[in-house]
C-alpha cells in the first residue's frame, strides 16, 4: 500500500469471523494493491475485532458498540474513507485476483460514472449468476439483473447499468459527497438502489464491470428466505423509493405499473399469511412518508436527468 492509496476497501461486519476468513486472504491476493482496508464491525459479539487485531494487524477496524442497522454501518464505512474511491463489501465474499483493480479502471475510464458494479456469482455454485447489476422496472421494483440464470456469457459485456448492489461495489468520493451518503431511514434494503437512483437522477452513471467477478454468499448474515424482517423492510422501503425519487411525470407515466406492484405485494401477503407485516409494513411507511417527501425536494432540486433518459433507465 502507497501512503496514499487510491482506494479505500470498507468491509462490513457482524459477527462474520468465519466469513472475513474467507474474505480477507483475496483482498491480500489482489493485483491492484493501491488501497487500504478498513473493518467496520457492527457490534459482533464472536470476537471479530480481536480476531482481526490478531491475524490482520495491519487492517483497521472501527469498532463499534452495538449493531446500529446495515444503512447506518454502510455509512461509516462510506465516511472511514478519504479515497478517491471507495469500495463497499459485504463480508460474505470471495474476490478474485483482479476485481479490484476492474472495478477502479472503469471508474477511471469514464469520469461520469460514480459507481462501478461486479459480475456476482453463486459462491456455491459458481455456473449461476448471482446478479450482474441492478436494474429498476418502471414499477419501482429492483432486481440484480441475471439473478438465479446459468452464467452463459450472456452479461460479459461491460456497460452502464442502472446501479450496484451495495454490498459489492465501488463508488467515486466525488459521486458519494455530491449525492450523499445512504438514506438510514431505509435501515436495511434497499438503501442502495435508493442511492442509485438518486446518483442517476444527479447525472452520475453506473458501469458494469464483467471483467471483475466476485462471489458471493447470499445472505450468509441474515440468512437466507423471506423472512418477516426482509419482507417488512422490501415493502416499507419501496413505497418511500418511488415517493422519494420517481419524478411527477414519471409518477404519471407510471403510476398505474406501481400500484400494480403494490398489490400483487398485497397478493403475496396473503397468500403466505403474512397480512399482519404488510399492514405493518404500510403503516410504517404511510407515517414516516412526510420525511421522505422533505427528502424529495431536494433530490428533485438536484435532478439533472431528462424525461427521455429516465425512461431509457426503467425496465418494463
Amino acid at each position: 500500500m502507497t501512503p496514499h492509496p487510491a482506494l479505500t476497501v470498507a468491509v462490513l461486519n457482524y459477527d462474520g469471523r468465519h466469513l472475513l476468513e474467507q474474505l480477507l486472504p483475496t483482498l491480500a491476493n489482489q493485483t491492484f494493491t493501491d488501497f487500504r482496508t478498513v473493518v467496520v464491525d457492527n457490534g459482533s459479539s464472536d470476537g471479530s475485532a480481536a480476531w482481526l487485531a490478531e491475524r490482520w494487524p495491519d487492517i483497521d477496524v472501527v469498532e463499534l458498540p452495538d449493531n446500529i442497522g446495515v444503512t447506518k454501518a454502510l455509512n461509516v464505512c462510506a465516511r472511514a474513507a478519504e479515497t478517491e474511491f471507495v469500495a463497499l463489501l459485504n463480508n460474505d465474499l470471495e474476490l478474485d485476483p483482479g476485481a479490484l483493480g476492474a472495478l477502479v479502471d472503469a471508474l477511471r475510464g469514464d469520469p461520469g460514472a460514480g459507481s462501478s458494479s461486479p459480475k456476482l456469482v453463486d459462491f456455491h455454485d459458481r455456473t449461476v449468476l448471482d446478479g450482474a447489476g441492478d436494474v429498476l422496472a418502471a414499477s419501482g421494483v429492483a432486481n440484480r439483473r441475471g439473478h438465479g440464470e446459468r452464467d452463459r456469457g450472456q452479461y460479459d459485456e461491460p456497460q452502464a447499468i442502472f446501479g450496484a448492489c451495495g454490498g459489492a461495489a465501488v463508488y467515486r468520493r466525488r459521486a458519494l459527497e455530491a449525492v450523499g451518503v445512504f438514506d438510514e431511514i431505509f435501515f436495511a434494503f434497499l438503501e442502495d438502489v435508493d442511492w442509485a437512483f438518486r446518483a442517476q437522477l444527479a447525472g452520475w452513471s453506473c458501469r458494469y464491470v464483467p471483467a471483475a467477478v466476485v462471489y458471493h454468499m447470499g445472505s450468509a448474515t441474515i440468512g437466507r428466505g423471506l423472512s418477516d424482517f426482509t419482507r417488512y423492510h422490501l415493502w416499507r422501503n419501496g413505497v418511500w423509493l418511488v415517493a422519494k425519487n420517481y419524478p411527477a411525470a414519471a409518477l404519471l407515466r407510471h403510476g398505474h405499473r406501481v400500484l400494480l406492484a403494490q398489490a400483487i405485494n398485497l397478493a403475496v401477503a396473503w397468500w403466505d399469511g403474512k397480512l399482519d407485516v404488510w399492514r405493518r409494513a404500510m403503516g410504517d411507511a404511510w407515517r414516516e412518508l412526510p420525511v421522505v417527501l422533505r427528502t424529495r425536494r431536494a433530490v428533485q432540486r438536484n435532478r439533472r436527468l431528462g424525461r427521455a433518459e429516465l425512461e431509457g433507465l426503467l425496465g418494463r
